[in-house]
């Protein structure tokens, strides 16, 4: 065997990096960990060291996954900042990684992918800025976000990292999106829990009429207009008037986490105003009853999955008309309370709702109140002002507590379906649009908003459930029984809110005044965006304004190239423009003469683009087979990596991904969207999984210490030093507070740093180190030096600093070294397999002790601690095995199985009881036999003592652990 200074191809520079001047030549420093970390990196690529086989398509390979069981492991999708990577950004990703590594020695076939979602608002604004085209950006930020992950030595496929910009994969997105378009939701379909089918199956049902027409016509009756409508208003995907955030001085509809909390844009500071404008939108909401049931099927962390239901907010209640006889028109309410009907004494709609115009009379009705006109002449200039003073409130400034309640009477008067009173109808801003219908019937008596508004607008109050005794309080909002509540029909006094629940609703839908509902606080899905860097539509418009979604063979739809990426900015006062998308400049693009079926005619092409969302909602299917071009997924791929597991016959598990990792701020949207897609694809027949997750973690965060001046400013953290019992900075006092690692701090520390300083390895053996996954933690740039000790402590038990031979001998172990090692191995491959790394670590370094007080360590310790050390650094760990003499990877070598044997404890502690009480303690053998075990218990002297002469009446033996002695 060759030693380590010919396997070592240069020694160690000194170990000057670790400050440790004159050190041995063949130390493991910094230096030579890059060398050792890159060449291993070089070779893993060129061998295909982490290629996943797949059973099908163009990578398939039936020897590579035959026998072996499959794991998907997945991190969250990264978006590739221009700003790179600071060391709180890889911490999941090494968690992974070493799972991964691990799980691959223990014989799996493990797929583990990193793509990138690169589409989104942070590359277009900087295009805007500087001119240079949104792709440059992105493909430079990904080429410098791959280079800082592949020094990591990340166990990716290398061949499945695609980014949502490449035209081949929004060609899917566009692609997925056509499968939503083109579908329906039954709700009738599979006993009641609901399906979506393609839109042609109810095109027949409506022809053959085994599925009635709106209106009560036959389908033959309806206009080729009328059917279109008719079938639009089914789809999953759909065009409506919906309201938005609009932000004129940015041209562009925002969504909600764009807009600050007191109303304005994030970026540049300009007024934002809710209005209706025509958007695509997403039908989220008819999966709300699966998308909450199907949690319960989950393995996710419980305040996840309790985010996700609060999101969904399913409530049962009546959908209830309010006739308004001046007009013909009919306001909608949803209510959860539908026993408090004969407690409503005014309505209230949001001033975003359709209605509203169509309510509003031309001159106030005889006998208004001074109070409710806002004190403008007519209701037309009083409904108008303040729905512009409304539209400039943000959702959260509208529902915070506490505010004076606003609003203005509309001229309107609404009939109380259970009473025929006769309610004043107001619009107010805390009624949003977004939730319910936009419409509420206002029951002050029970509800303290509404009780609020009627104190201030001097409104009748009617108490419909009793108190209690001594109630002093205002709206009474608990149980109680119902009063006030009859009619000449129905009475519900006396009833609980449950049964006058029950009661009621059965007499609105016996009268044709409600129904029996269930509604949602989620609300569809705002799908359009008017921006550039996004994807494309694959929809066109004919003359007449109708969507028409191009076939699959006309996909891709790539962007065009345009001048200026910025949306037309306009005043940002302007409440009433509208907004006019980048894409509308490429007017060679936007206007396109096509063959759709009848003939070479001029459409306009869908202007919006995507949100970002569309890219991640489906990403973890494309990582299957990113290189077939026929399908977006082969089926046999997707059933193989994310079926539900084999045996499960049951319908329990839903598959999907075996683990996926990533921060708690996606809990909602990203996941709840995602698993949307996946549903309906599901629906159709396009994958085998019901979920696209199976099992999520949420890793914490890495924080750090940030310091301030006198002045307040930050100064940089890394120039901060102790300064007696507190810190300076170039010899001035500074404060120290604890925050989110970034830029605006001046605290962040890159993963080049810690390459640069202590290497790769070292770097991701402190992330594990610092404490459990899945709980934030500081960082400490001086304590990484501690993990740094422990790989040289590791390096210096194989190779010898001053000679670089190697020091590993071939002699047997001891069998207390072996016991050490054993259950080492016992307890590591329980915290890898657990995700506890920290402890694993831990372990490790006392193994690694041990070790180091031998005078020469064994190969059958040092083999075993190479490889149980591989996961966490696997650069070390392959250049150690490679020193022992191995020639291939030890990516795939077996993890050590720990010997049971070396387990058993050499003795047990028995307790030895007289009378229940104990007396003594005896260190046994764990094989013990029963009769020496009473033996020697009842030679002990305590024993004897504690009898004080009296006979034994009998020994309770149960060996090796106890023996109580019961005196006669």
């Amino acid at each position: 065997m060759s030693d380590a200074s010919q396997s070592t191809t240069t020694p160690a520079p000194g170990g000057a990096d670790t400050g440790d001047a004159g050190a041995p030549a063949y130390r493991y420093t910094a230096a030579l960990a890059g060398r050792i970390e890159q060449e291993w990196q070089d070779r893993w690529e060129s061998d295909g060291t982490f290629v996943a086989p797949n059973p099908a398509g163009p990578w398939a390979d039936p020897e590579g996954v035959a026998g072996r069981e499959k794991l998907y492991i997945l991190d969250m999708f990264p978006y590739p900042s221009g700003k790179g990577l600071h060391v709180g950004h890889p911490l999941g990703y090494i968690a992974t990684d070493v799972y991964g590594r691990f799980q691959r020695m223990r014989g799996r076939n493990v797929l583990h992918a990193l793509g990138y979602d690169a589409f989104g608002l942070p590359a277009e604004q900087f295009a805007v800025q500087t001119g240079q085209h949104p792709r440059k950006t992105t493909e430079d930020n990904i080429t410098n976000m791959r280079r800082q992950l592949r020094r990591l030595g990340l166990a990716h496929d290398p061949r499945r990292s695609p980014a949502t910009t490449d035209v081949e994969f929004y060609r899917w997105t566009q692609w997925v999106f056509l499968q939503v378009y083109n579908a329906w939701f039954d709700e009738s379909a599979d006993g009641g829990r609901g399906r979506a089918r393609h839109v042609d199956e109810l095109v027949a049902e409506l022809e053959s009429g085994a599925r009635p027409a709106p209106g009560g016509r036959s389908w033959s009756e309806l206009s080729p207009q009328e059917r279109r409508q008719v079938v639009d208003d089914h789809r999953l995907a759909y065009v409506s008037e919906a309201p938005v955030n609009w932000c004129p001085g940015l041209g562009t509809v925002l969504a909600n986490e764009e807009v600050t909390a007191d109303g304005r844009s994030d970026i540049g500071n300009y007024p934002v105003f809710k209005r209706n404008l025509r958007q695509w939108m997403m039908r989220i909401t008819a999966y709300g009853d699966r998308l909450l049931t199907d949690l319960d099927r989950l393995d996710w962390p419980e305040p996840v999955k309790l985010m996700q239901r609060n999101w969904i907010g399913r409530s049962e209640g009546a959908r209830v008309g309010f006739p308004v006889p001046a007009v013909g028109e009919v306001i909608e309410v949803f209510t959860t309370r539908p026993d408090t009907l004969f407690g409503a004494t005014f309505m209230v709609v949001a001033p975003e709702h359709p209605l509203v115009e169509r309510l509003v009379p031309a001159d106030w009705p005889e006998g208004t109140r001074e109070l409710w006109t806002g004190g403008h002449a007519d209701p037309a200039e009083a409904v108008r002002q303040y729905r512009e003073q409304a539209g400039a409130k943000s959702d959260l400034e509208r529902q915070s507590e506490g505010r004076d309640k606003t609003g203005v009477f509309t001229g309107a008067f609404a009939i109380n379906p259970v009473n025929g009173q006769r309610l004043p109808v107001f619009v107010a801003d805390y009624v949003l649009m977004g939730y319910g219908t936009g419409a509420i019937m206002a029951v002050p008596g029970q509800d303290e908003r509404d009780w609020t508004f009627a104190t201030t607008y001097d409104l009748p109050i009617v108490r419909t459930v009793q108190p209690p005794e001594g109630w002093e309080g205002e709206a009474y909002t608990g149980e109680g029984p119902a009063v006030n509540s009859a009619n000449d029909e129905v009475s519900l006094n006396g009833l609980s809110v449950v049964e006058a629940k029950r009661v009621i609703i059965d007499w609105l839908e016996d009268k044709g005044y409600g129904e029996r509902t269930v509604t949602y606080r989620l609300r569809d899905w705002l799908f359009s965006r008017q921006r550039y860097w996004g994807e494309p539509f694959p929809i066109v418009y004919d003359e007449d304004g109708q969507a028409i979604a191009l076939p699959e063979s006309m996909l891709p739809v790539e962007l065009p190239e345009v001048d200026d990426y910025s949306p037309q900015k306009l005043d940002p006062n302007d409440t009433t423009s509208e907004p006019v998308p980048p894409l509308a400049r490429a007017q060679s693009w936007a206007d396109v003469e096509l063959d759709l079926g009848d003939g070479l005619r001029t459409y306009r092409r869908e202007l919006n683009v995507m949100p970002q969302w569309a890219g991640s909602c489906w990403y973890e299917l494309r990582y299957l087979d990113p290189a077939n071009s026929e399908q977006f997924v082969d089926p046999e791929n997707e059933r193989y990596w994310m079926g539900p597991r084999d045996g499960a016959s049951d319908g329990k598990d839903v598959g999907g991904v075996d683990l996926y990792v990533g921060g708690v701020e996606h809990a909602v949207l990203h996941l709840l969207y995602a698993r949307f897609w996946h549903k309906v694809l599901f629906d159709l027949g396009h994958v085998s999984s019901e979920e696209p997750f199976r099992r999520l973690y949420n890793q914490g965060y890495i924080q750090a210490y940030a310091y301030r001046d006198h002045r307040g400013q930050p100064v940089p953290a890394a120039e901060v030093v102790e300064d007696g019992d507190g810190w300076a900075w170039h010899g001035q006092p500074v404060t120290r507070e604890y925050g989110k690692m970034g830029k605006s701090l001046n605290n962040v520390v890159t993963p080049d740093d810690m390459y640069d300083l202590f290497g790769a390895d070292t770097f991701r053996v402190y992330e594990m180190s610092m404490g459990p996954l899945d709980v934030s933690r500081p960082w400490e740039t001086r304590a990484v030096v501690g993990s740094l000790r422990f790989l040289q402590r590791l390096w210096r038990n194989v190779v010898d600093e001053e000679t670089g031979d190697l020091r590993v001998v071939d002699e047997a172990a001891d069998d207390d070294s072996r016991k050490v090692l054993h259950r080492t191995i016992e307890g590591v491959t329980h915290d890898y397999d657990q995700l506890r790394f920290n402890t694993a670590v831990a372990k490790l370094i006392e193994l690694n002790n041990h070790l180091t007080r031998l005078p020469a360590v064994p190969r059958e310790l040092m083999e075993p601690a190479v490889l149980m050390v591989a996961p966490v650094a696997p650069h070390l760990a392959e250049e150690l095995w490679r020193l022992l003499g191995h020639g291939e990877t030890l990516a795939y070598e077996p993890f050590p199985v720990a010997e049971q044997r070396y387990l058993v404890d050499e003795t047990v502690t028995c307790v030895v009881q007289v009378k229940g009480k104990v007396r003594d303690r005896l260190e046994v053998a764990p094989d013990i036999a029963e009769d020496e075990l009473r033996r020697l218990a009842l030679a002990s002297p305590k024993v004897a003592s504690a009898l004080d002469g009296r006979q034994v009446r009998t020994v309770v033996v149960r060996a090796p652990k106890l023996v109580n002695v019961v005196p006669g």
